[in-house]
């Protein structure tokens, strides 16, 4: 194989199975080097001054700009749409902001081939995006539950659109959160919805802003009678917060067991615990070293 043009035939790989662009470009370039490809070679076909550029990338040393993403695309042998993923996978994959990372994966699910290389990961976005999605799965625990779009997005505070209830239906029965049993009505199935590496932590929180968002509109369209929104602020010691944090966690386990000795289930709640640094840890002031002459006067 001749290395100076083999980085720029069509890809042997499919990229829009990937969520991770160093990923992908470490599989190529392990699958292209058992052929007789090298590091030197891929710079070569590239254009690239430095012959291990290929491997600092590879390694997260290296971030590429939206030029050199196209650069590496065709070098890759990507061409069309998979060209155009890959850069917007490199985009998604360093955006740093929430907000970048959203907009890059809006992108990235704007490609068929990646809706259906990833039915799944789409449908788990969708659900840590989406605040009824939880709301309803609870919902159906409760023994007057009615697999009624219209009656469920009229229950619901505040109200969806019918249609969007009857999608959350069936993503819930995708992701198998749900499940119809034998006498053919909804109930809870015990799955745990869980991400990708890549879109985890972006679903997480997305998730928790959801939630936040719907106790900021609490204040507004709830009854004070019928929530209970309040805050500290305090000032701990060093070790202050994780111990906070456990407390936290064994209240949040106290509540789940409370929740599944519910007997007669009629309303689905949202409990939110926000604990946060207002402020840098304030380390003590260094004594200053007493002088020579100080010590003689003891």
């Amino acid at each position: 194989m001749n290395s100076e043009t083999s980085g720029r035939r069509r890809c042997p790989i499919d990229v829009f199975r990937y969520l991770d662009y160093r990923e992908f470009l470490a599989q190529l370039y392990s699958l292209k080097k058992r052929r007789g490809f090298s590091y030197r070679a891929f710079s070569r076909a590239a254009g690239l001054g430095a012959p291990n550029y290929l491997k600092l990338v590879v390694a997260g040393e290296r971030n590429l700009t939206h030029g050199m993403a196209e650069r590496f695309a065709a070098t890759c042998g990507l061409q069309g749409e998979a060209a155009e993923y890959f850069v917007r996978l490199v985009e998604f994959n360093q955006a740093k902001r929430v907000v970048e990372r959203n907009a890059a994966y809006e992108r990235l699910s704007a490609f068929r081939r990646y809706r259906q290389a990833h039915k799944l990961e789409v449908a788990e976005a969708a659900y840590h995006s989406t605040w009824y999605l939880p709301a309803i799965r609870e919902l159906c625990a409760s023994a007057n539950f009615r697999e009624d779009p219209a009656w469920l997005a009229s229950v619901l505070r505040p109200p969806i659109k019918p249609t969007e209830a009857k999608r959350a239906l069936e993503l819930l029965l995708e992701l198998s959160l749900l499940e119809r049993g034998q006498d053919g009505k909804l109930r809870q199935k015990n799955a745990v919805v869980s991400t990708g590496a890549q879109t985890k932590n972006m679903n997480i929180r997305n998730y928790h802003a959801q939630m936040l968002q719907r106790a900021i509109d609490a204040i507004e369209i709830v009854p004070a009678k019928e929530r209970d929104i309040s805050s500290l602020t305090l000032c701990l010691a060093a070790d202050g917060l994780e111990r906070i944090k456990q407390r936290i966690a064994a209240f949040q386990r106290e509540l789940i067991d409370l929740a599944e000795c519910e007997t007669e289930r009629s309303q689905t709640v949202q409990v939110n615990f926000q604990l946060f640094p207002l402020s840098q840890p304030i380390s003590p002031p260094r004594r200053r070293a007493r002088s020579a002459v100080e010590k003689s006067h003891e």
